[in-house]
């Protein structure tokens, strides 16, 4: 990491020690609410057992997944665009000793960090109430930081593209919606129709719950683990090379 990423993440942070309450509830509330209410409330009422595990213990690695995923497409939204187009954030921090790359970056890091923290929050929340039976839960914790790069980079250049906020509305409700909804974050993919279980499986949001809960409940993947790594891999290399040059575009001309 470059020392321009590096300021580039710290005058993030600095924000985000002014600001850090207003992000309570999605960022903590809304994931620990959802454990409590349908792990907890939900499961109490399901005899079925998921992968030999109770519900709640079973659902913890997809809304740990699915959070990772709202959380780093909600902060690659409306903050770039906001910093392209209304308050020339992006083009302040270029027009200081600062590359591309560092803005970009820094920026991604950031929301990395948001993430990371939401999930550690989780985690603790999951192990308070029984949820987490093994030490090796860690394991999940780089896993998510990968699942959240591989939404994060590829929205970043999503966001770097479009000229209005509206597209974002369209990009949640067809794309990230579905994903949480048929994924495996509340029921086993098994369970679908075919031709879902098709989609459910081409999605980075079902490599990442797949390899998390793998980690956290040592049962077996749909692919070798390395081919889900891979696929979250090329997803967030993808995106980064995508959002670069959008960035590029918009920022020198």
């Amino acid at each position: 990491m470059s020392y321009g990423t590096i300021h580039v993440f710290e005058g993030y942070l600095a924000g985000f020690r002014r600001n850090w309450r207003a992000t309570l509830l999605t960022s903590f509330g809304l994931p620990i609410l959802t454990l409590l209410g349908i792990g907890l409330g939900v499961g109490k009422y399901l005899t079925t057992r998921f992968d030999d595990v109770p519900y709640v213990e079973w659902i913890v690695p997809g809304l740990i997944a699915a959070t990772a995923m709202n959380l780093a497409v909600s902060n690659s939204t409306w903050p770039v665009l906001a910093k392209h187009s209304w308050t020339g954030t992006y083009r302040t921090q270029i027009s200081a000793p600062l590359r591309v790359r560092d803005v970009l970056a820094g920026h991604l890091a950031f929301v990395l960090f948001r993430v990371l923290i939401s999930c550690l929050a989780l985690l603790a929340v999951a192990a308070t109430f029984g949820a987490i039976a093994s030490p090796s839960a860690l394991v999940a914790v780089p896993v998510t930081l990968l699942l959240a790069l591989a939404f994060a980079a590829p929205t970043f250049a999503f966001s770097a593209t479009v000229r209005s906020e509206i597209y974002f509305s369209a990009l949640t409700r067809f794309v990230i919606m579905p994903m949480s909804l048929f994924a495996g974050v509340f029921f086993p993919v098994a369970l679908l129709p075919e031709a879902l279980r098709w989609l459910a499986a081409i999605s980075p949001l079902s490599s990442g719950i797949n390899v998390i809960r793998s980690a956290m409940q040592h049962v077996a993947t749909p692919w070798p683990v390395f081919v889900h790594l891979g696929y979250l891999a090329a997803w967030a290399a993808a995106g980064w090379v995508l959002a670069h040059r959008r960035f590029r575009r918009r920022l020198i001309r």
